[in-house]
């Protein structure tokens, strides 16, 4: 679809870009010849990521440990990065989210979830943009959200409720930064299978269910979202800003929220998941040791 070349010169920082939708798309910007900043909290898959994307294309991939919930450490090193040269473009995917009824949510649980995506994602935006305006340098923002920010969602609520204040962001500072040439937008995918956040949302594997809501019949394919977010990326479309794709087989046009079909579930079957959520969580943890 794209010139090889097509980033070519670009620097671009992918937030969670160890693991998921955030390996995909680095993976992706670097076949198109982008330079690589890559950041996560799990040392071992950025090292891993770098490797692969390093062994097989032509880009530089530079990776780095970061809690984005920590806003002294987000702007260090965002000032290291332009310390070596100015980014031009930023991908805030990193995020966190599980399934649970509302009721059993705890404020620890709550704040789990909305100090990564809601400040976290303010914190690096932030960070980044000032530098842009500062040095009169233009760039690119993608904000990966979800098509909850249109429908909300039930059993996922502390997400639902951080994606759609980051919603409200990538319009409000479209419009406030835009004159600085600075664009900002979003990306709202629908079911796109990754490892880590399957095990969370669909931990029963019951992938059919939730084909079941998809018009289109089927959950995306990588390169799709790999080419949407190269494209906004990518220099020849400035003019688009402040806009928030879906991008899900036409899904949250058809329902109210991506886990409504979860109403049939029982208490005992919410204790079941449960425990398969935690068993995920373990071996994770497992993993990073």
């Amino acid at each position: 679809m794209f010139k090889e070349d097509l980033l070519k010169g670009k620097k671009i920082l992918v937030t969670g870009g160890g693991t998921g939708l955030g390996r995909e798309m680095a993976k992706h910007f670097a076949m198109h010849g982008a330079e690589l900043y890559i950041c996560g909290r799990r040392q071992n898959v950025l090292e891993e990521t770098a490797n692969i994307i390093t062994s097989k294309y032509d880009s530089k991939v530079y990776f780095d440990t970061l809690d984005i919930r920590d806003s002294k450490d987000v702007d260090d090193y965002v000032q290291f990065i332009f310390e070596k040269g100015p980014l031009d473009g930023l991908v805030n995917n990193a995020a966190g989210n599980f399934i649970s009824p509302t009721k059993d949510l705890s404020p620890k649980g709550f704040d789990a979830i909305s100090n990564i995506v809601f400040h976290g994602t303010f914190y690096m935006t932030h960070s980044v943009g000032k530098r842009w305006i500062e040095s009169s340098k233009k760039g690119s923002i993608i904000n990966i959200l979800t098509t909850w920010v249109w429908t909300g969602s039930p059993y996922v609520v502390p997400s639902a409720m951080s994606k759609s204040g980051i919603n409200t962001m990538t319009k409000s500072l479209a419009a406030e930064w835009g004159k600085y040439g600075i664009k900002i937008n979003g990306i709202a995918p629908g079911p796109f299978p990754t490892k880590g956040a399957w095990e969370r949302l669909n931990p029963d594997n019951n992938d059919e269910s939730m084909m079941d809501t998809v018009p289109l019949g089927r959950v995306g394919e990588m390169i799709e979202l790999q080419n949407l977010a190269t494209f906004l990326m990518a220099d020849g479309c400035d003019y688009l800003t402040g806009q928030t794709i879906g991008i899900d087989g036409a899904q949250y046009l058809t329902g109210g929220g991506t886990f409504s079909q979860l109403d049939k579930l029982t208490d005992d079957d919410w204790e079941k998941m449960r425990q398969l959520i935690r068993n995920a969580n373990n071996k994770d943890k497992a993993n990073r040791t």
